[in-house]
């Protein structure tokens, strides 16, 4: 279902930035399950550019039962950007869920008029999308913006609506880039350093999907692919309570 926003990804960073591969742990790449009724195959990438510290996808198909599409872009830290994060999933093609957003490093006021206001305009095209559903497992007001897309909805919709604005939110994010000055001050780009591992560890401690690549692919390798691939600037949490 969403191999279409794969490739539009795909060709969109290599059309604008010159990518070079970043190394994925070995068995990380991909894998392959023959739990359940169909085997499920997850492939990830991820790539780095002078733009942009780590690029990083993930697909897992499992058929007719399941079809996910996960990225997060990091800008470099020179840039205080916020990061695009995409997440979309479809269990049976009953259940589908699209989130999208322009996910901020940080809430004060200044910082939000930059870099999150810009995100209105699209937000008010596609009410639909921004179904205001709750977060189970986030803090709505950390690391989301307020403008983000946020739905359950129908395969169809995916296709089109979903499809269209994925599309426009890819492009406001190249735009915003382009008029992004870099920063020189090594105070600042370490904030930002701080930020995005902030982030990592966050979003590892709460991720969800931890118990779905478990029930695919075991715990163990689910464990290394959430701290060696998909957050890997985070800190188990056992590890971390024994610091």
């Amino acid at each position: 279902m969403y191999k279409p926003f794969l490739e539009h990804l795909e060709q969109s960073l290599s059309q604008r930035f010159d990518l070079t591969s970043r190394p994925i742990p070995d068995g990380l790449a991909s894998q392959v399950s023959e739990r359940g009724r169909s085997p499920a195959t997850i492939q990830s990438w991820s790539y780095q550019c002078p733009e942009f510290r780590k690029i990083r996808y993930t697909y897992i198909d499992a058929g007719a039962s399941a079809q996910i599409f996960n990225s997060v872009i990091y800008p470099d830290p020179k840039y205080r950007l916020p990061m695009l994060g995409i997440d979309f999933l479809s269990f049976g093609q009953v259940k589908n869920l699209v989130v999208m957003d322009f996910q901020p490093l940080f809430q004060d006021e200044a910082y939000l008029e930059k870099y999150i206001k810009p995100l209105k305009i699209l937000h008010d095209n596609y009410p639909d999308l921004a179904q205001n559903l709750e977060m189970k497992f986030y803090d709505a007001n950390q690391y989301f913006s307020k403008y983000l897309l946020f739905a359950k909805t129908d395969p169809e919709t995916v296709k089109t609506r979903v499809f269209e604005a994925f599309k426009e939110y890819l492009n406001l994010y190249w735009q915003m880039l382009d008029n992004e000055i870099p920063m020189d001050d090594p105070s600042d780009i370490q904030s930002v350093i701080k930020a995005q591992k902030d982030y990592d560890q966050y979003s590892a401690d709460r991720d969800p999907a931890s118990g779905l690549f478990s029930s695919y692919f075991g715990h163990e390798w689910s464990e290394r692919f959430l701290y060696g691939f998909l957050f890997e600037d985070a800190v188990p949490m056992a590890v971390g309570a024994a610091k």
